[in-house]
């Protein structure tokens, strides 16, 4: 009798890899409705995303327990400052801000939809949550466009821990010394200690980075996840085992599945996989990796999102756009990222010396990589995926700068350049490496990183110009203040941003919610529901005359009588303010004036008016 060969074995498995490609294809893009799609992300994204965590976790678990011996004897003999250094480095990232929301829709999103995964197992945002008799119920809510991986994990902080908002600040204080720690590991591989050291200093540089370590965001761990598949890629051209590609392939699907532009890097990894098989003459092939695109129909699913709702892409948000991609777009957004790169005034969080050297680096390192890829056969592993894995970080930027709001100078839009910054560090180890020649190299670059360090970047953190611009993310910590300063969060808020007092646990409904269903006010507040109702306004400031203006999203018209309790002021043309609802009228409900628009102006030209009054504001200063 005979048995199946190991080529016999190689080509089924292909076949079945192709069927499985086909199949989802088919459910992915085909097959179901939006509604279908976002119902089954709705109640089976959480089983999806744990499951593939969990095969990942697995394979990373095989590899570890096949390398153990080896990495045993490496850490016996291993000097130990290069932990010093990423944790000295991490704690400078993590010292020179404060924990908070930083960007008010993207963290209140995630947030909102790990409160949901953690209580129901369900992919929502809650958009409605009521503190029921002491119990806090999530009464309603909807699929976020945002990827599922990063809400996952602060779901499973809140699993074993408890459900806290502050979790999110958990998992990135812990993201940021594995980011740094994978850097020096990138940096090893390419070029030994010296240019691992680099690596993490030139990421340290970067107030961007620290902004976003301290923050409720996604950036962190799609840069984990960028250098965790790199690696996985260096393992996978150095050993070309099934262990290795199972965990690559595995990373990569997490990734597409951290931030929506990051599915990119399946692209490099791909052609790694296929250009490995073609050297091996063989298919190099598990039964994970057979079915792994079927795990990347959650992905497809996911996107439906934005099929389904126009708003998804946030058109609205800019005015005079009427596509998300284009061509067109890239002049203005490369000017931007020249403006964001290289601002020396400190308004940006930016690092000049990381860009200075990455940008004189960036051509040698294409430069390189032309030359390499024709012989990826006779160079180091390392060198051979970098090369490779670099076509996804040039397909990611170019991605942004057709994105109609890929301008990275901006304050909402910062974040965005990180996968970037991270391609300039790895080009400045990488020309060095190549380029330059002794041991000096690593030095002067360690040098220039610590100058650039204490000369820049440290006082620019310290001042926090950047952070001014955004006065949203202020906003948000005065939200805090009040709900430290109310902790019995037996309150009612209305708020246009209510998601945020949901994740609290604070009950909240939108403006426009009132407004519409005045009567269930009115019952709520004469019955005693909670013991307050609160309003969160803002309003225009008219420079002349001094006279507030309530913005015309946040009018709850003359049926309701407010008194103020807290007011401040972030920046000079607008007031934020807290008030009490004193009394509802009855009767019907009287709806807010329709808003009064003024004639539009161009980006500039409010740019302008703002500096102008600023000036000016400045100048009587008492």
């Amino acid at each position: 009798m005979n048995f199946p060969t190991t080529a016999y074995l190689s080509d089924r498995r292909l076949a079945v890899l192709v069927l499985s490609g086909l199949l989802a294809l088919a459910l992915g893009f085909f097959t179901l409705s939006a509604d279908h799609s976002l119902q089954f992300m709705i109640y089976g994204g959480y089983w999806a995303i744990l499951l593939i965590t969990a095969l990942f976790g697995l394979s990373l678990f095989r590899l570890a327990r096949a390398d153990w011996p080896q990495w045993r004897e490496q850490l016996r003999t291993a000097p130990r400052w290069p932990l010093v250094l990423i944790g000295g480095c991490g704690l400078l990232l993590l010292v020179h801000e404060d924990y908070g929301f930083k960007i008010l829709m993207d963290e209140a999103m995630l947030l909102g939809t790990s409160m949901s995964l953690h209580f129901e197992k369900m992919a929502l945002v809650p958009m409605r949550g009521h503190d029921i008799q002491g119990a806090f119920q999530i009464l309603g809510g909807e699929l976020d466009k945002r990827p599922l991986l990063q809400p996952f994990l602060v779901s499973l902080l809140h699993d074993f821990t408890g459900y806290r908002p502050e979790n999110v600040f958990v998992l990135n204080t812990l993201l940021t010394f594995v980011l740094l720690g994978l850097a020096y590991v990138c940096g090893c591989r390419l070029a030994g200690r010296g240019a691992g050291a680099v690596a993490v200093l030139l990421l340290t540089t970067l107030p961007l980075l620290a902004q976003n370590a301290t923050g409720g965001g996604f950036e962190l761990l799609n840069l984990v996840m960028i250098l965790s598949t790199l690696l996985l890629a260096m393992r996978w051209v150095e050993r070309r085992d099934a262990g290795s590609q199972e965990a690559l392939v595995l990373s990569a699907v997490l990734l597409a599945l951290t931030r929506y532009e990051s599915v990119l890097f399946l692209l490099p990894v791909a052609l790694l996989i296929l250009w490995i098989w073609w050297r091996e003459r063989r298919p190099v092939l598990s039964w994970t990796v057979v079915f792994s695109p079927l795990l990347l129909v959650p992905y497809a699913l996911h996107n439906r999102v934005f099929r389904a709702r126009e708003s998804a892409w946030e058109l609205a948000s800019q005015p005079g756009y009427e596509r998300p991609f284009s061509p067109a777009y890239v002049p203005d957004n490369l000017a931007h990222a020249l403006n964001f790169f290289f601002d020396t005034t400190g308004e940006q969080s930016n690092s000049l010396l990381l860009a200075v050297l990455g940008f004189i680096a960036l051509p040698f390192f294409v430069l390189w990589m032309v030359r390499t890829l024709p012989r990826l056969h006779t160079v180091a592993p390392a060198q051979a995926a970098l090369a490779v894995f670099a076509l996804g970080f040039a397909a990611h930027t170019a991605l942004l700068m057709g994105y109609f709001w890929g301008r990275f100078d901006d304050p909402v839009i910062r974040r965005l350049s990180l996968p970037l910054n991270l391609w300039l560090v790895l080009a400045i180890v990488a020309v060095a490496a190549e380029f330059c020649g002794g041991p000096a190299r690593w030095r002067v670059l360690a040098g220039l990183a610590l100058a650039g360090l204490f000369g820049a970047s440290l006082p620019s953190m310290a001042r926090h110009d950047y952070s001014l611009d955004y006065y949203i993310g202020r906003e948000i910590a005065w939200r805090r203040e009040f709900m430290a300063a109310h902790p019995e969060k037996d309150y009612l808020f209305i708020d246009n941003s209510s998601i945020f007092w949901i994740t609290h646990r604070v009950s909240a409904t939108p403006m426009m919610q009132t407004v519409l269903n005045k009567e269930s006010l009115l019952f709520n507040h004469r019955n005693h529901t909670f013991s307050a109702f609160y309003v969160y306004q803002r309003l225009d400031v008219n420079p002349e005359t001094g006279e507030l203006t309530v913005q015309w999203d946040d009018v709850l018209g003359p049926d309701y009588r407010l008194e103020t309790v807290w007011e401040r002021r972030f920046t000079p043309l607008t007031v934020s303010r807290i008030s009490r609802v004193v009394e509802i009228l009855d009767g019907e409900a009287q709806p807010p004036p329709p808003p009064v628009r003024a004639a539009a102006l161009s980006a500039t030209e409010r740019e302008r008016i703002r500096r102008e009054y600023l000036d000016n504001f400045i100048k009587q200063l008492p």
